[in-house]
């Protein structure tokens, strides 16, 4: 029989094995202190910040430190636990029937009618738990920050899907061989780099109530009625359809309809910058193979171009989402006594209560909320647009 050689590993003599593990530690090391500034930076201005705000909201904070109040605070932004229970239960039924929709792709016609024709079932209880759940929060909670949180909403689906798919067609535009498109794309991307305060006070002009505004010129241009613009409450529904809704679809007022389109055009600049620079990446052999393939102008753009976008699509759609829930200085600056709290998005009302109130605890308690929520809806997009991403 052929003899079994012994391990490398093994035939060394104990030395030279502690030399090799000592070798494998000093990589370890080494590769620890060179993330070891990074770790420290995200630990200082990330981690603990996060923390101490934690440790502030279950404590009743004003000016000074107060005493431990057991989630008392969190109890008084969402009031009644059991209503939470309710929404949470609801959201979680609309992500099991979202879950139960796509499984059927996998399925025959017959079977997926029926896995359909469920799912659709499904979305019964779900609306049910999550109006139930909600009216008891708003009964018994704190009514200013949980109307805050649809006003969020709507600023940012108003702002989001208009900006990337501006930017994505612009971006398209500027990667044409036209003339002056470095022009052009130093103007568009202008308004990103211009100072926020500064460009909201210019919008405050523009959206100005008076009949003699820049907005209400162009409106009265096409044949349309002045509008107040940034001191209109009343839903944008209402106000240029005549359509009266009660409730979440009411949708955005009018105020925060002015405050949407700032947002808009300042981000369309970032957005087809960071297009032009996923369209530069396409192999141009692509497009010429699609042409001999007799596809045109559309059929690649449809089906060459958006595919390899999308890593670059979902990118600046997370970022955008969450950029959206933070907002803050336009919004501030752009708000007016007379739209009353329809402008009021979750940081600017979290802002208030921190620093007109001085309710320390009770401003990081809802900051902490704001927190989870970002978390959950990102992790709700990335689960259902992260598989459609195409990476090539």
């Amino acid at each position: 029989m052929e003899a079994i050689s012994p391990s490398p590993l093994t035939s060394f003599p104990p030395k030279k094995r502690f030399h090799i593990r000592w070798i494998d530690l000093k990589e370890h090391l080494t590769g620890y202190l060179f993330i070891l500034p990074s770790v420290a930076l995200l630990g200082l201005f990330g981690f603990f910040p996060i923390g101490y705000a934690f440790y502030m909201s279950m404590h009743t904070w004003l000016v000074k430190k107060g005493g431990y109040n057991n989630f008392g605070n969190y109890k008084k932004a969402v009031g009644d636990v059991k209503g939470l229970l309710f929404f949470i239960a609801g959201i979680s039924l609309l992500g099991f029937a979202y879950w139960i929709w796509n499984s059927a792709m996998k399925s025959d016609s017959t079977r997926k009618m029926v896995i359909r024709l469920s799912a659709a079932v499904l979305l019964i209880p779900a609306g049910l738990s999550l109006v139930f759940g909600w009216d008891k929060m708003l009964a018994t909670g704190d009514k200013a920050f949980l109307h805050s949180l649809p006003i969020t909403l709507y600023y940012s689906i108003g702002t989001v899907p208009a900006e990337l798919a501006i930017g994505l067609v612009l971006a398209y535009i500027l990667f044409q061989k036209i003339r002056g498109k470095e022009f052009f794309r130093m103007l568009y991307f202008l308004p990103y780099i211009t100072p926020a305060v500064a460009t909201a006070v210019v919008f405050r002009a523009i959206f100005n109530p008076r009949e003699t505004s820049l907005a209400n010129q162009v409106i009265t241009l096409f044949g349309g009625k002045p509008v107040k613009w940034l001191f209109e409450p009343n839903s944008f529904n209402k106000v240029v359809f005549g359509v009266d809704i009660q409730g979440f679809f009411s949708g955005p007022s009018m105020a925060l309809v002015a405050i949407i389109l700032f947002g808009i055009w300042t981000y369309i600049g970032y957005n087809t910058v960071i297009f032009l620079a996923g369209l530069g990446s396409i192999s141009h052999e692509l497009y010429e193979a699609a042409d001999i393939d007799g596809a045109g102008a559309w059929q690649s753009f449809r089906y060459l171009t958006l595919p390899l976008l999308s890593p670059i699509t979902f990118y600046l759609a997370i970022i955008a989402f969450i950029g959206t829930f933070k907002a803050f200085n336009h919004i501030y600056v752009m708000r007016t006594p007379a739209a009353q709290d329809t402008v009021n998005v979750a940081s600017v009302y979290i802002f208030e209560t921190f620093y007109k109130q001085n309710q320390f605890g009770y401003a990081t308690a809802q900051a902490i909320l704001l927190l989870l929520i970002i978390l959950g809806l990102t992790f709700i997009q990335n689960k259902m647009f992260g598989e459609k991403v195409f990476y090539g």
